[in-house]
């Protein structure tokens, strides 16, 4: 006779994993969120709106998405060409620089912001090479968006490395079999096949260059209007014990994350679904 004995789980049914998850992501996300928007409640429409469109404000707004968008591309580019070569070439020193990746994720984001200013400052050991051409780096919006490179590229390799390594190279050998060129074969049979991957890199660097602070307010300059991240905006606010002025503007950084990283899921989600071919 047949047992129709379900094999026990080794985690708890649903009904509790699901209401443990529920309290946990409660007490870590929702409830501090909910505070966020009720914070920002205690002041009336009038000032929520002159806080949140003030050109400060904006502008910090600019810098901030922009920046984020700027590195988050970069580290896409480069961060592909970093995981492909650690994934497809064997050469000395391999493990090192595969551990060299992961070295923004140690480092406080205070020592990262110190040791970029020191680098690229007029008298660092770039920047007194780059001043004499024209190229100010530390100070200017082009500092922090290095800082956002520097920060955000371990996301894009190491998203994109399980993906790599489990690419199969025979679909490429079959494309250059049948006539395709290198550049076909990756436009075809190499970027469809990471593109989740590729998207979820992305969207990691872009969120986390949205919320960067540490590793941006040294080389930032700080100059409202110029070089002034929405962060030190809101680190602004909160010395000058404008608490709601604070949250009305985190709450307009979330809200704007939220729909664009939403957004980038969708995007995700579609690419990732199996093509269906008609008969």
């Amino acid at each position: 006779m047949k047992s129709t004995t379900k094999p026990r789980s080794v985690l708890p049914g649903f009904g509790l994993t699901m209401g443990y998850t529920l309290v946990y992501l409660s007490l870590i996300v929702l409830i501090p969120l909910a505070a966020l928007f009720l914070k920002t409640a205690t002041a009336s429409w009038s000032e929520i709106w002159n806080t949140i469109s003030d050109p400060q404000a904006v502008a910090s707004y600019k810098l901030t998405f922009g920046a984020a968008l700027i590195a988050a591309l970069v580290n896409l580019l480069f961060g592909f060409i970093v995981a492909w070569t650690l994934v497809r070439y064997s050469f000395p020193g391999k493990k090192l620089l595969d551990a060299i990746v992961d070295l923004p994720f140690a480092l406080p984001t205070a020592v990262s912001g110190i040791a970029l200013t020191a680098i690229y400052a007029k008298s660092g050991w770039i920047g007194q090479w780059l001043e004499p051409l024209g190229i100010k780096v530390a100070y200017t919006p082009i500092g922090i968006t290095i800082a956002l490179v520097f920060i955000g590229l371990p996301f894009v390799v190491r998203t994109l490395q399980p993906a790599l390594e489990e690419l199969d190279a025979e679909s490429e050998e079959a494309a250059a079999s049948l006539g395709a060129s290198r550049w076909q074969a990756f436009r075809r049979v190499i970027v469809p096949a990471v593109l989740p991957a590729m998207l979820t890199g992305f969207a990691l660097s872009f969120a986390r260059g949205i919320g960067e602070y540490g590793s941006v307010v040294f080389i930032a300059g700080n100059l409202p209007y110029k070089t002034e991240i929405t962060s030190l905006l809101i680190m602004s606010k909160l010395e000058e014990n404008d608490i709601s002025g604070a949250a009305a503007i985190a709450v307009v950084m979330l809200t704007a994350s939220f729909a664009i990283l939403f957004s980038l899921n969708v995007v995700q989600w579609y690419t990732s679904r199996p093509s269906v071919k008609g008969a």
